[in-house]
């Protein structure tokens, strides 16, 4: 398990490795092809771009093979990062907490996306932006964002409220491009606003982006409520609200009403055509990294 301060202080090194495990695992795979370099090679046929020719293989072999890429696109790539309060649980030195995991999932997109020449932007909010780049392609830009984010990972706001649905309609309205947008957060909203959040998602579509929603929870907690048998104090994060109880009193309410909520939240998406994502934090980042992809693919 990676160690919090490890991670806080090295997120563009611990991105570059992850990714660069990922794709020495994709390539051990029937899934090839995700990368600047070639997918594989193939005689050179009369008429092929001779750009595409490997040299190095022709000084060796004497024959003349053509590196198979995947197509050298534009993507254009905005990625949009939940940082209020409830995004800093579990505050565990031993785990990574929602936010951790999601800027070391942006870092790694971010390095993806870098290796692949496309452009991306970053957006943070909570309940209002509070950090919106450009979208752009430099390496310098790179270094930026993943910068920014480890940044972000060391501050700890205490009572900051989420209001997605602000968020993401400024997205909407800053993105001028057709872009692939990459929301990682965990939807700790208040369920009441549901309609407006998926209000400011059909913003998104109706200005012809495509969305991928990351719903970061940890499981053992958030959703199976598993707590020792002994009264606990549990603390609204964004709120400060506090209260005391047994956990097993309301286990058996409280796990059915957020089925209830991942239900309602999968099936909106699958109204408004989001590939929502559900990532447990108990998970490694490649299950970030797999979604993306496949993704990306599709808008290729």
């Amino acid at each position: 398990m990676l160690k919090q301060q490890s991670l806080i202080e090295n997120l563009e090194l611990i991105a570059k490795q992850v990714v660069e495990g990922f794709i020495i695992g994709l390539h051990k795979s029937p899934f090839h092809g995700f990368s600047v370099e070639f997918a594989e090679h193939r005689l050179y046929n009369p008429g092929d771009p001779l750009r595409h020719i490997d040299w190095r293989v022709y000084g060796r072999t004497d024959k003349l093979f053509i590196k198979r890429f995947e197509e050298e696109t534009n993507l254009r790539c905005c990625i949009v990062v939940d940082t209020s309060s409830s995004m800093h649980f579990p505050k565990d030195e031993k785990k990574m907490s929602k936010l951790q995991f999601a800027c070391l999932s942006a870092a790694s997109l971010l390095q993806l996306l870098k290796r692949q020449l496309d452009a991306a932007c970053l957006a943070l909010f909570d309940e209002q932006v509070n950090y919106i780049s450009d979208c752009r392609s430099a390496s310098s830009h790179y270094r930026m964002l993943t910068a920014q984010l480890e940044n972000t990972m060391q501050q700890s706001p205490e009572n900051r409220k989420t209001n997605a649905a602000a968020a993401l309609h400024q997205v909407a309205e800053q993105m001028h491009k057709r872009s692939l947008v990459v929301v990682f957060s965990d939807m700790m909203d208040d369920a009441d606003n549901i309609e407006e959040l998926f209000a400011a998602i059909q913003h998104l579509k109706y200005n012809k982006h495509e969305v991928i929603l990351f719903h970061i929870i940890d499981g053992k907690q958030e959703m199976a409520f598993e707590f020792e048998n002994r009264p606990y104090e549990f603390v609204d994060m964004e709120s400060g609200e506090r209260i005391k109880l047994q956990p097993q009193q309301i286990k058996e309410e409280y796990v059915s009403r957020m089925k209830e909520f991942q239900e309602k939240v999968e099936n909106k998406c699958h109204q408004y055509q989001v590939d929502r994502v559900a990532v447990d934090l108990s998970e490694p980042v490649e299950q970030v990294l797999y979604s993306f992809l496949l993704k990306r693919n599709k808008l290729m």
